[in-house]
């Protein structure tokens, strides 16, 4: 079994920091403000002794940590990520299961940057959706209130919703700087006010059980394509706001083609995680049946 590794990334808030793991950790989000939330939770305990952490949120394939201003991450940030790995890879448990229900919390959403200079990401400590909804714009948005309403903002271009995050895309006559905290600040009340989020429609089940009949049908190379994508690349972008969807393999051209969504589609360093990522691994992999990996939605 890989081992759990975990990189350090910066988030728009200074005194929070992601540490994204190279796997899923856990099924749902959590927020612990201090050690006594943190019981059902060995982890956030063993991280609320050092004096630096004020909370600490667990999510699907990420652990943040806020600090209070007596360091800066600069100084703490590597020791830190060790002493996560080490717990991961012990393996230590993140979250018990407790009969009795979870204290409701309050919400939180922070912004992150993304490699698209177009799209931000708005991470939330709650999971939003059981699966992901891509809108491009407001007609095909019928069936989320939220993406419904966030298109009312007239820089709102495009919408992304993941299990605990919604990457947006703007119009390039906006700039993140000016609107950020205007997003973050609705998409937060939103949530809070336990309004829906999006619901799967009749098309969209039907959608989706075709897309599970075809790929028990698949040859044996799309399915170890599909495996490499799951394990490999899809927590790496959904950590960067965005996801791949493999789309089909062509055995005589021997071309994958993908789909492109939230923060990925679009992006100016696309080509380059395709061809220099996706595919050469892919073609290390599967050695002799990859020429190609494309995008088709690009």
């Amino acid at each position: 079994m890989e081992a759990i590794s975990l990189r350090i990334e910066k988030t728009t808030t200074d005194t929070i920091i992601k540490f994204t793991a190279n796997t899923v950790l856990i099924s749902g989000s959590y927020q612990f403000n201090n050690i006594d939330e943190a019981k059902n939770s060995p982890l956030a305990q063993q991280l609320f002794h050092l004096p630096f952490v004020k909370q600490v949120y667990i999510s699907a394939n990420f652990i943040a940590v806020e600090r209070f201003n007596i360091v800066e991450w600069s100084d703490v940030q590597e020791e830190l990520k060790e002493q996560i790995e080490i717990y991961l890879n012990n393996p230590g448990v993140l979250v018990l299961e407790e009969n009795e229900p979870q204290q409701k919390i309050p919400v939180e959403v922070y912004a992150e940057s993304t490699p698209n200079p177009s799209v931000q990401k708005f991470v939330a400590n709650k999971k939003l959706v059981e699966t992901d909804f891509e809108f491009k714009n407001k007609e095909e948005a019928k069936n989320s209130p939220l993406a419904t309403e966030l298109f009312n903002f007239e820089y709102v271009k495009e919408v992304f919703i993941s299990e605990n995050y919604v990457s947006i895309t703007k119009l390039e006559t906006a700039d993140w700087g000016e609107i950020t905290v205007e997003v973050r600040s609705f998409i937060r009340q939103y949530i809070a006010d336990g309004k829906t989020i999006a619901s799967i429609n009749a098309q969209q089940k039907k959608h989706t059980q075709t897309i599970e009949e075809a790929t028990t049908n698949l040859d044996d190379v799309s399915k170890q394509i599909i495996d490499l994508l799951d394990q490999y690349v899809k927590p790496a972008v959904a950590a960067d706001g965005g996801n791949i969807a493999f789309q089909s393999y062509d055995a005589t051209t021997q071309t994958v083609n993908v789909i492109l969504q939230g923060a990925c589609s679009g992006c100016p360093s696309s080509t380059v995680t395709l061809k220099n990522g996706i595919e050469n691994m892919l073609k290390q992999l599967i050695p002799g049946k990859i020429s190609q990996v494309v995008a088709v939605n690009y």
